[in-house]
Formats: structure tokens, C-alpha cells, sequence
């Protein structure tokens, strides 16, 4: 057992009402450590911090910036171990996953804005020999960052780096799920010198901690990644405020599978992108379709390879999928299976919880569940789950499957498989979303935008699309 601390104004220090939250181990289903529980008192503290070291950050040449930043990629290598066992603690995923993907994902974070802000450019114009006009683009102010559960340090370094490279403060909470990533980046930001007040990592609930953040009328813009739900009661406070807003909500991906696809490769590729990280991951896809010639073998084939998948101890090596992050969470995808054969459903494999032994027997473990049958209106098939369950749906032609994929209030992302040329360039522009893999899943390249459409956002991240949203334009004409 021990006990977080925020970071405010450079120092680790207890919330002001000296009350904490229990934090659990997901693979044991027990209490090991303590976080914050603070309130708008704090998130004030930290508010305060962050205007005073604006002026001197936002004011500082990007190059040092960018060696600061450089700085805590190099930390985070130091710590990487450390790292990734606190993540698969904290989350109960996989160990060598939190090594593969969370912590080498946050890394890289740091070391792209360190390099990319030195390369940020605007524009100029020219009128004809009489006018010059040309664009600057400044730090907005105080920005928070709120970051999910789910890719705990992957996400909240996502939007962290940007802020802090195009020179903004920041006021950033952590999920109260997963904060012992955060609390440790706490220390990796003092080792580093990161000056004083310019990032502030408050701990705490979303309806204390994270609303008093959205609702404080010093923070210019407010960039969230969680659910539509939060998304929703976030835009109801932060728009009236004329914040700047990015949103990057929830998804239902539809994953779309040609009879002339690479078989071998889609069926891997589609456990993966079904289950890695225990389905937790925003881009995973849980709305399988199938050409009809191809159905029965991939449904057979598919089946075969999701039974031999490993639910056990997230720390040892064989293992695929770890515990789920939470009880509540546990409960809810259990709750979805349930609806599923109320709805019709036949589950074709898992469905069931998973029951380890020794230490880890009160862990929330879910066998990965493939279930057919199911109409596009279920809300099995509507609803985000958020788990290891994937549905399994038949089409016969293009137009049905477009027209199949885009039958969601969710537009995040979606993956095609297909080798016709034709087929892949057509289908990726109708598909509405705003990811489109084909042939492939959850190959980023960090210059390019991320985000979604419908209930799946608003705004993008990523690239030079991370570093205009934490940056204000200004337009300058000067006659000559």
C-alpha cells in the first residue's frame, strides 16, 4: 500500500481535503494504493501555478522547450521497466503489452512534439507587391488535458507533449482508474527540470476534479479523451465558455472482410484487433463483417484461434488477455453478454467470466466472446462495449457492406480488407469515419490526424494537427 500525490507548481503534494481514493489491482480484485481525491480547491492551486509559469514558458525559444521535452523521453526510457509494471498493476493488462505498446507509445510521444516543434511553420501571402499578410500561431494559455483508463500514459502523454511544446501550461488529470503512470510521470517531469507550475497533474474523479477543470474560466481549451457520455456534459460547459474543444469520444468499428483479401493475415490481424488490450482500446474492432462465400470458414476459423487465446496473470508471458480495468467495467461487459442472447444472440465462444486461483481468484477476468445472430438494431451490435466481445455479421455485396459499417451513431475508425485496388480507395471514402486501415490495424504514423465523426468527436490530435489546436492564429496585413 502507498499513497499519490498531485503535482502542483513543481512539487508532490497531498489534496487539500486530505481525503483519498482506494486504487485496486485489477488481476486481484484488491486495494494497493491510495490517490488524491481532490476537489476545485486544488485544481485552483494548480490553475494558479500554471498562469504563473506561462509567461516565462510560452516565451521560451522552442528549442529549449524541445530539450526538456527530449528530456523526459530519455526519463521514460530510464524508468521503462518500472513504467510498464505500474501500468499492467494499475489497468490489468498484459505486461509485455504495457511494455510493446503503452510505454514505448508515451516515449515516442515526447520525442515527436520534441522534434516537431522545431519544424512548426505558418504561412505568409502576398498581394500583388502591396500588402504582406502573414499568420502567427501563439500558445493558447492554460489548457487541461483529461485523459481515459484505457492506454493510461500512451493517452495522457499524447496530449501533455503537444501542450507543453507549442509552449502552453498545463492542468491534466489522469483517470482515477489508472493513475499510477501519471504519478510517476510526476517524478520524471521534476528529474527532467521541467520549470515550475508548467504542467500540474491534479488527481481525482470526473465529477470533482475533471469538471472543475472544464468549468474554471482561466483554462482556454479543454482536450478529453473518454466517453460520448462525458463528451456531451463537457461540450454543455466548455462551449458556452467559447473554450477551445478537442474530443475524442467512444467507437463501434465495423471491420469489413473480402473474399479476396490475404486470409492468413486478416485472421491474425483480427484477433489482435478484436481483443489486444482485453478490447479496451478505442480503435479495436467489435463489428465484424463478412463476405457470405468466405462466412462459415472465417466464423470456424476465427472461433479456433479466439479458444486458444490465454486469459491469465497479466504478468507472465504467456498470457493474451489480461484482467478488464474495474468491477463497474467487469459487470457492464458481463451485462452486454447477457443482453446479447436476450437479444438472440448464440455465443460462439467465452461469454462467460473467467475464474483464476491462488491471489489472483478475485480478479475480473472475461473469456473473449464471439457471438452471431445478432440484427444491426441490437443494442449489443449499437452500443459501445468496451470489452472482449466482437459480433459476427454476413454481407454480400459492397453496397451492403458500407452500407452495414456505417449503420453506427459512431464514426472513430474502421479497417478493410480487401487486395482490390478499386474496392479499398471506394469504400474507405464511404465509409464514414475518421480512420480508415486497410489491410491492416492500429499502424499510426504520429503525423497524421486522429480523431472522429458523429458521436465519435470532435477536433483532431496528432501531428501538426495537435500543435494548431494548442496554438491561437493571428493574422498580420501590413501594407508595403
Amino acid at each position: 500500500m502507498f499513497i499519490l500525490s498531485n503535482y502542483i507548481g513543481g512539487k508532490l503534494q497531498p489534496p487539500i481535503s486530505g481525503h483519498y481514493l482506494d486504487n485496486f489491482n485489477p488481476a486481484t480484485g484488491s486495494v494497493y494504493s491510495q490517490i488524491p481525491d481532490s476537489d476545485e480547491r486544488d485544481v485552483e492551486l494548480a490553475v494558479s501555478a500554471a498562469e504563473q509559469a506561462f509567461e516565462s514558458w510560452s516565451t521560451t525559444e522552442p528549442s529549449i522547450r524541445s530539450r526538456i521535452l527530449y528530456r523526459i523521453a530519455e526519463l521514460i526510457g530510464v524508468y521503462f521497466d518500472a513504467l510498464a509494471e505500474a501500468e499492467s498493476i494499475d489497468s490489468g493488462k498484459p505486461l509485455l503489452l504495457a511494455k510493446r505498446m503503452d510505454i514505448t507509445r508515451a516515449r515516442d510521444n515526447f520525442e515527436f512534439f520534441a522534434a516537431s516543434v522545431l519544424h512548426f511553420a505558418s504561412e505568409s501571402h502576398h498581394q500583388k507587391g502591396k500588402f504582406i499578410n502573414y499568420t502567427t500561431r501563439n500558445p493558447i494559455g492554460v489548457v487541461g488535458c483529461i485523459s481515459p483508463w484505457n492506454l493510461p500514459l500512451y493517452l495522457f502523454t499524447w496530449k501533455i507533449a503537444p501542450a507543453l511544446a507549442a509552449g502552453n501550461c498545463v492542468v491534466a488529470k489522469p483517470s482515477e482508474i489508472t493513475p499510477y503512470t501519471a504519478f510517476l510521470l510526476s517524478e520524471i517531469c521534476i528529474e527532467a527540470g521541467l520549470p515550475a507550475g508548467v504542467l500540474n497533474i491534479v488527481h481525482g474523479t470526473g465529477p470533482k476534479t475533471g469538471a472543475a477543470i472544464v468549468a474554471h474560466p482561466a483554462i482556454k481549451g479543454i482536450s478529453f479523451t473518454g466517453s460520448t457520455r462525458a463528451g456531451k456534459e463537457i461540450a454543455s460547459v466548455a462551449a458556452p465558455m467559447f473554450k477551445k474543444l478537442s474530443l475524442e469520444l467512444g467507437g463501434k468499428n465495423p471491420v469489413l472482410i473480402f473474399a479476396d483479401c490475404d486470409y492468413e493475415d486478416m485472421l491474425n490481424t483480427t484477433v489482435r484487433s478484436s481483443f489486444t488490450n482485453q478490447g479496451q482500446i478505442c480503435l479495436c474492432g467489435s463489428r465484424i463483417y463478412v463476405e457470405s462465400s468466405i462466412y462459415d470458414r472465417f466464423k470456424a476459423d476465427f472461433v479456433e484461434r479466439v479458444k486458444k487465446l490465454v486469459v491469465g496473470d497479466p504478468k507472465a508471458p504467456e498470457t493474451n488477455v489480461g484482467a478488464v480495468v474495474s468491477e463497474v467495467h467487469y459487470n457492464k461487459i458481463l451485462g452486454y453478454i447477457d443482453l446479447a442472447k436476450e437479444e438472440g444472440g448464440e455465443i460462439l465462444c467465452g461469454g462467460e467470466a473467467v475464474k483464476l486461483t491462488g491471489d489472483l481468484e478475485g480478479g475480473w477476468y472475461i473469456a473473449p466472446t464471439v457471438i452471431e445472430g445478432l440484427s444491426p438494431q441490437c443494442r449489443t451490435v449499437k452500443e459501445e462495449i468496451f470489452g472482449p466481445v466482437v459480433t459476427l455479421h454476413v454481407f454480400n455485396n459492397d453496397k451492403e457492406a458500407v452500407n452495414l459499417a456505417n449503420q453506427s451513431d459512431y464514426g472513430l475508425a474502421a479497417v478493410i480488407w480487401t487486395n482490390h485496388l478499386t474496392r479499398a480507395h471506394s469504400l474507405s471514402e464511404k465509409i464514414e469515419s475518421g480512420i480508415v486501415w486497410v489491410n491492416c490495424w492500429l499502424e499510426r504514423d504520429l503525423r497524421t490526424p486522429f480523431g472522429g465523426v458523429k458521436q465519435s468527436g470532435v477536433g483532431r490530435e496528432g501531428g501538426v494537427e495537435a500543435l494548431r489546436f494548442f496554438t491561437e492564429p493571428k493574422n498580420i496585413c501590413i501594407k508595403i
